[in-house]
């Protein structure tokens, strides 16, 4: 469960494409973004960087697009898992290993 969200999606993409829009008319690219933020009730700093994640995921800004960074963190959670999967085996190991020296001993 994530946190609740400022914003709801559907004004995020709706701001994020008129930015976009307003961006590419050079006659009103300049202050596009806080005019418009403005007009829909969204804080500037915001709807840029929802500008910025929707270039670079356009591929018209370098960058990692939302789907190679979502994928990353899989792979993070994954490693993660699997390490710790890999120290609970460890110890088991030591553990049985142990407790056969013991065992033979006797």
């Amino acid at each position: 469960m994530g946190a609740q969200r400022k914003y709801s999606e559907e004004l995020r993409e709706r701001a994020t494409r008129m930015a976009v829009e307003a961006r590419r008319d050079p006659a009103s690219a300049t202050g596009a973004i806080a005019r418009i933020g403005k007009q829909l009730g969204v804080h500037p700093e915001a709807l840029r960087g929802w500008v910025r994640q929707a270039e670079i995921d356009g591929g018209t800004r370098p960058g990692t697009t939302t789907d190679e960074a979502k994928r990353i963190a899989d792979l993070e959670r994954e490693v993660r898992e699997l390490r710790r999967a890999n120290e609970i085996l460890r110890t088991a190991s030591a553990f049985f290993a142990a407790a056969e020296l013991d065992r033979k001993l006797k």
